[in-house]
């Protein structure tokens, strides 16, 4: 198994910048489970209850079997806008902001 640098046996978060996302939908592609597109044609994640959160900055939990398709929707978005990020002590481990 792939070792993921910066969030070994860490919880880890997600989030979506919605002011910079650019609605391609690469990330609901990788991880429908965790993304989704709205009405407005942005991305959200998604509760566990599968319920669409729209919140500014609302984050959801990323499941340790979808982690690989959550880092690489990360890596892959055109619009640079997803963070993911320790709990702990919300160090951002994937995504624009990561050292």
């Amino acid at each position: 198994m792939e070792q993921v640098a910066g969030a070994e046996g860490a919880e880890l978060e997600v989030w979506i910048d919605q002011d910079l996302c650019t609605g391609d939908g690469i990330c609901a592609q990788y991880a429908p489970e965790v993304f989704e597109l709205d009405i407005d044609g942005l991305a959200y994640v998604k509760s566990a209850d599968d319920e669409l959160l729209q919140g500014k900055g609302a984050t959801t939990p990323v499941p340790l079997p979808l982690l690989t398709d959550v880092i690489d929707s990360a890596k892959e978005c055109p619009g640079d806008c997803i963070h993911v990020r320790r709990v702990s002590d919300r160090a951002e481990v994937y995504g624009p902001d990561a050292e």
